[in-house]
This record gives structure tokens, sequence and C-alpha cells, in this order.
């Protein structure tokens, strides 16, 4: 059994992130205070961290590197959900009017590793992942 993971983010307004988070993705929401707040990432633990000085343009520092013909953003994170839930959630995206930084599609289709991926970003720029396999046994870690 997979036990929870625990990630802190920095993002530049609470309220925002509130907004975005728990809002607009609809990620029910655990403690918080007046500078971080809880969320339960499809059973992880999300803390967002309020930092006001976070870039010149109020953004996360991003770099690409080059992955399937896509500039997949560095940092990012994610969760890796069963095919039916990553297409759900893509579904839900789209509807929402979400910006792609990538489109959901079929990465290394054909290939070991063959998964559905998607990245955006929150209103701070941190990169956001959700991926799926279609045996999160076998190819999670195929190579």
């Amino acid at each position: 059994m997979l036990t929870p993971f625990h990630l802190a983010i920095q993002v530049r307004d609470l309220e925002e992130a509130r907004e975005f988070y728990g809002n607009r993705l609809g990620l029910p929401q655990g403690r918080s205070s007046d500078h971080w707040i809880d969320y339960n990432l499809f059973g992880h633990q999300l803390v967002v961290h309020l930092n006001p000085n976070i870039g010149r343009d109020g953004q996360v520092n991003q770099h690409a590197n080059h992955v399937d013909g896509h500039g997949v953003p560095v940092p990012h994170f994610g969760v890796v959900l069963t095919m039916d839930d990553w297409e759900v959630f893509a579904e839900k995206l789209r509807k929402l009017g979400t910006q792609f930084v990538i489109e959901p599609y079929i990465r290394f289709k054909g290939q070991p590793g063959e998964q559905a991926t998607l990245f955006f970003l929150d209103p701070s720029g941190n990169a956001l992942e959700f991926k799926a396999f279609a045996d999160i046994e076998s190819q999670l870690f195929a190579v």
C-alpha cells in the first residue's frame, strides 16, 4: 500500500489559492491559518504557503525540459490517477476552460511507460501534472 505524500508549495495569495484549489479544482480543505492552507489532493496532503515575494512578476520560477516533443515545466507536481479518473478530471478541466501548458494527450504512445498526461499552472505559476497508465503497476516505472 502506498502512503500519502506531503507537499508544501508557495503561493502569492491565499484567497487566490483557495479559489483555485478549493473552488475551481474542488479539493477538500483541511486545516488553515493566516499563512497556509491544507488540501486533500486525491488522498495526499498539499499545503499552500503564502509567499508574497514570489518573483518579480508574481510567478514562481519555471524551466522547461523537452519530453516527447513538449516543453515540460520544471518543477511540477501532481498525482498518478487511474485512467478513468484521469479522463473525468481532464474533461472537468476542459469544461472549466483551463489553459493547458500541455493539452491532455497520450505520451510515449506504443512504448514502455505509455501514459495519459496533462499540465496546467495555478495562479502563482506552480505547474501541475496529472497522469494515468492503463496498468499503473507495470507501466509506472517501465524502462
